[in-house]
C-alpha cells in the first residue's frame, strides 16, 4: 500500500487542545483509520513542524480527504507528501 509523510503544524486553537488534552493526538490517529488510512510512525519534532507521520493509505484522494477533514478544524495545517521506496524511484528513473 502507498506511503505517505505528514508534515503537520499546530494552530494556535490546536496548540491550547494539545496542551489541555494530549491524549486528542492518538484520537486522532483512531479517526485517520476510520477514514481509510493507518498511521504506522509519528513523531513530535522540534523545528518548522510540529509532527511528522508516516500513514500507509491506499491512494492520493484518500490521503487528501483526511488533510482536508482535519485540516478544516482549524487546529492544524498538513503538507503531505507522497513516498517512494527508493528500489521504486531507482527502477523508474533507471534508463531503458
Amino acid at each position: 500500500m502507498p506511503l505517505y509523510i505528514l508534515l503537520t503544524t499546530l494552530t494556535d486553537e490546536g496548540m491550547e487542545t494539545i496542551a489541555d488534552y494530549p491524549e486528542r493526538i492518538k484520537e486522532v490517529n483512531q479517526e485517520v483509520e476510520r477514514m481509510g488510512a493507518r498511521v504506522l510512525h509519528q513523531w513530535a519534532v522540534l523545528g518548522p513542524y510540529d509532527f511528522v507521520n508516516v500513514v500507509e493509505a491506499p491512494d492520493n484522494t484518500t490521503v487528501a480527504r483526511i488533510s482536508v477533514a482535519l485540516g478544516s478544524r482549524g487546529t492544524i495545517r498538513i503538507m503531505s507528501l507522497p513516498a517512494i521506496p527508493i528500489d521504486e524511484f531507482i527502477a523508474g528513473v533507471k534508463p531503458h
